[in-house]
């Protein structure tokens, strides 16, 4: 177990796993904004700025590790992974807030079930990476980690075919090419959120292999 390491470098760990709080909030407040569209009741301005929050803590907390790396001799994971994973982690809440941006950038009034779904997707990716970048001290839940991240990769390919019938939609006859400009536009940033995790869940499943 890494549970030997000393106090200081488990607050990597520690850290990684508030970051990855972050994005889970971050993805839950994107899938409210998304759901609320049209709905004259939903705040989605205060939504777009929950997310925004959230980047911003994100970004303290991925600066916080940089900064530790720096300063540290010893961490208890390779310094590059280390540094690789929390990039991953901080380009989700990137895109994210992409995301929740695009909505008063592009003008979107109402949501699609594309849209809602990529987002609960989404949503639920998110929440499977938090799981395992909190199970990461630990090498005895090694098998749940990587279960976690094959199931972000069965999410990612979910939401590939989601945005894919999506894309296929808006080009229908008749389709208006403004809303089928800024719609492909949303859904790939929406799908980029997808990748992002993807991308995290592949560098936990590298330092599971390093540390097994």
């Amino acid at each position: 177990m890494f549970s030997s390491l000393m106090p200081q470098r488990k607050e990597f760990f520690e850290l990684l796993a508030a970051h990855s709080e972050q994005v889970v909030a971050g993805a839950n407040a994107t899938l409210r904004l998304i759901n609320g569209l049209g709905d004259d009741s939903v705040n989605l301005s205060a939504l777009v700025a929950e997310v925004n929050e959230h980047e911003h803590n994100g970004d303290q907390i991925k600066n916080k590790v940089i900064e530790r790396l720096h300063q540290s001799f010893t961490t208890p994971i390779n310094r590059d992974q280390i540094h690789s994973l929390i990039s991953d982690l901080d380009m989700t809440l990137n895109v994210l807030q992409s995301v929740a941006n695009a909505v008063g950038m592009y003008s979107i009034k109402q949501s699609t079930v594309e849209a809602r779904a990529m987002a609960s997707l989404g949503a639920d990716a998110c929440m499977r990476l938090n799981r395992a970048v909190a199970a990461l001290a630990d090498k005895a839940r090694g098998a749940e980690t990587l279960n976690l991240c094959k199931e972000i990769e069965e999410i990612e390919s979910k939401a590939d075919k989601v945005q894919h019938q999506a894309i296929t939609a808006l080009f229908q006859d008749g389709a208006n090419v403004w809303q089928t400009m800024k719609l492909r536009e949303f859904y790939s940033l929406q799908e980029a959120v997808l990748d992002a995790c993807q991308e995290a869940a592949k560098m936990i499943e590298e330092i599971l292999i390093e540390n097994s």
